[in-house]
């Protein structure tokens, strides 16, 4: 479980109204529905921090203020912790699945990826809202079924001979793996350490910032604005520094006063935004 007296609710509310969402009534699966479907929309999947001098990357507390105040994002050790101390402080039962993510080289670390677990009575749900390509609505996590979202045909398979071990698929591709176990917030720290100092690190080797629509997707990769809207696709380079700011601005709604360092040899390997 997070810790849900680590914000108040004057918090909460911030949170709320950052997402545009409104407070449950009570902690039911269409308060959880509701909830993920406006985190989705309205927190963007970024990494701006981890090429902005000075800046950290927090997991606690500040992970809710630094999308509630702040008007950001972040990576999914940042905006699933934070939906969840808002939904354990709604009365939800919360805890945090250790993930692994499938990349083209093989599995990823095991911690390399954070996701949630909510159980509502018998009801139990894979929430996930900072993968890039998770689920618009939280998945039934006892469904092997495949699970029609906005976003795409979802599965959950156990994988043979990994007792507690499920793979989450997505159009018949293995998106990454989670441990029924839970974890603490805490066993993420060396992890955390490891994405924002190793050179191979897939955080540090993108700049990338994408948020999903209604009807599509919005990323912003260094000066490459990509917009999906239904059936209509634009690819746009921004021309200066003013463009880019504007764009951050506009389309994720994250003023700047200066834009981030963009990596060289700049690569989206292990990191997907689509």
């Amino acid at each position: 479980m997070l810790d849900s007296t680590v914000i108040d609710d004057a918090t909460v509310d911030a949170y709320l109204t950052r997402i545009g969402a409104s407070r449950p009534a009570r902690p039911d699966a269409a308060g959880l529905k509701h909830l993920t479907e406006r985190a989705v929309l309205s927190v963007p999947f970024e990494n701006l921090d981890y090429h902005l001098d000075g800046r950290e990357i927090h997991m606690d507390k500040r992970s809710v203020d630094k999308i509630a105040r702040e008007h950001r994002g972040g990576g999914c050790y940042e905006v699933n912790p934070a939906l969840g101390f808002v939904l354990e402080a709604l009365g939800y039962d919360v805890e945090i699945l250790p993930g692994r993510v499938h990349r083209p080289e093989g599995l990823g670390p095991f911690l390399g990826h954070l996701a949630l677990k909510v159980t509502i009575g018998e009801e139990v749900y894979l929430v996930d809202t900072g993968f890039g390509r998770n689920s618009r609505f939280p998945l039934d996590f006892t469904s092997r079924e495949v699970q029609t979202d906005p976003h795409g045909e979802y599965q959950l398979k156990d994988v043979e001979g990994q007792a507690g071990t499920v793979d989450l698929w997505l159009g018949g591709r293995p998106l990454y793996q989670v441990v029924e176990t839970p974890v603490r917030i805490e066993d993420y720290g060396p992890s955390l350490w490891w994405y924002r100092t190793a050179p191979d690190s897939s955080f540090l080797q993108a700049l990338f910032c994408s948020i999903r629509t209604e009807n599509g997707l919005v990323t912003l990769k260094g000066r490459h604005l990509n917009v999906v809207d239904g059936e209509q696709r634009s690819k746009t380079v921004l021309a200066d520094d003013a463009d880019v700011i504007a764009a951050y601005k506009t389309h994720f709604g994250i003023s700047l006063d200066r834009l981030p360092s963009e990596p060289e040899n700049s690569t989206t390997t292990g990191v997907r935004t689509d």
